[in-house]
């Protein structure tokens, strides 16, 4: 490997292309006639069935929709099951996706919607609510931070986090590892080096952001708009995407000195050999570590053409060949709870000792407030500007 932090690394870049979404759904709503007559018609003339699964590019360390690891994820269930599946990583995002193709569905499967974007599909009875047998090894609190019906099953979660690097821990005497939001408002210089990502076009910004109102709303009981209004004019210009601002975070200039990323950074970093470069922390308060859980799932798609096969793939996700996968490609934790963790891992945050600052909204409420959110972060912002 060569010296210095990894810049793009295998992991989440492409997953959340963000709310691109308003732009492609009139033209993913044009192609979709085409593509499910077409869909229909390979379907019924091929003896060997096809199982049609939507994901994101990055899905177990790929790019641009492939992955040296998928024969062990799709392949070997193909075998099992004597049937074709083809991966598709659709443009846009995957609930805007399924909500354009809704009455003309192509896809019998969909992994990758969030604890943000899978409550909406759900309102939009995009999906159909499953419980595999092997739900039972997952947490019952991950389901019903992600989607108490079970129309999205977890696979992975984690732990959003604010990355800095060493330089800014020494500067900072160490009180960067124990940060809290208001030390970014007391502080300009601390804001001038924090990147975030735009959460009006990026996924991970709209994380960022929910976090930092129920941190705000549930332990600092304050209105959550004067955090932006004291950052915003001394934040970098927000990132279009995590990819970018990753890269920049651990580019040779070591500028900006933190990032909003994920926990498990500094397992990753430890395991390519650079442990220590960086390290990651949650929003304190009073000697309590409170964080935002991020959570993945797999959801049948409502219109499906193999229901059978559907839920047996999501059993199958959910089981240890697959899940083993998860720790060292995608980087988050499986779901299921009997799967070890690499020595890595304990460079990471213990999430055990992180208070879910989910459990003070419900999936229903995010996905009913989010828009309300960004649009107030929009306009903050543009004042701000």
């Amino acid at each position: 490997m060569t010296s210095g932090p990894p810049t793009d690394p295998p992991r989440r870049r492409l997953r959340g292309p963000g709310r691109a979404r308003r732009l492609l759904l009139v033209i993913v709503a044009v192609v979709v006639v085409l593509v499910a007559g077409l869909a229909v018609y390979t379907l019924t003339t091929e003896e060997t069935p096809t199982l049609v699964i939507y994901t994101y590019p990055s899905l177990f360390g790929g790019s641009d929709c492939g992955a040296t690891n998928w024969s062990t994820v799709f392949g070997s269930f193909e075998s099992a099951h004597h049937i074709h599946i083809d991966v598709e990583c659709p443009a846009g995002t995957l609930a805007s996706t399924l909500l354009a193709q809704q009455n003309a569905p192509v896809a019998d499967l969909v992994i990758g919607l969030d604890e943000l974007t899978a409550p909406a599909a759900d309102a939009d009875h995009l999906l159909i609510p499953y419980a595999p047998p092997e739900l039972a090894q997952v947490s019952p609190t991950l389901v019903a931070e992600l989607s108490p019906d079970d129309a999205v099953v977890p696979y992975e979660w984690g732990f959003l986090g604010i990355d800095y690097n060493s330089s800014f821990l020494n500067a900072t005497d160490g009180a960067v590892a124990h940060a809290t939001f208001p030390d970014f408002v007391a502080n300009s210089s601390w804001a001038r080096q924090l990147l975030i990502e735009d959460p009006s076009v990026d996924i991970t910004g709209e994380e960022f952001l929910v976090w930092e109102i129920e941190y705000y709303e549930h332990v600092l009981h304050e209105p959550w708009q004067g955090f932006w209004s004291s950052v915003l004019p001394n934040l970098p210009p927000p990132a279009t995407d995590w990819g970018t601002a990753f890269g920049e975070f651990t580019s040779p200039t070591h500028n900006p000195q933190m990032v909003v990323s994920y926990t498990t950074d500094p397992a990753y970093a430890a395991a390519y050999g650079q442990a220590g470069a960086y390290n990651s922390t949650v929003s304190w308060w009073n000697g309590t570590a409170y964080g935002w859980r991020t959570i993945y799932g797999i959801g049948i798609v409502a219109g499906t053409h193999h229901l059978a096969l559907d839920e047996a793939f999501e059993n199958w996700f959910l089981g240890g060949t697959v899940q083993s996968l998860i720790p060292l490609n995608e980087w988050e934790y499986p779901a299921n709870g009997t799967i070890p963790l690499p020595s890595v891992y304990d460079a990471a945050i213990n999430p055990a000792t992180v208070t879910p600052l989910n459990a003070d909204v419900t999936p229903s409420q995010v996905a009913g407030n989010l828009t309300g959110w960004v649009d107030t972060w929009l306009t903050l912002a543009t004042g701000a500007g």
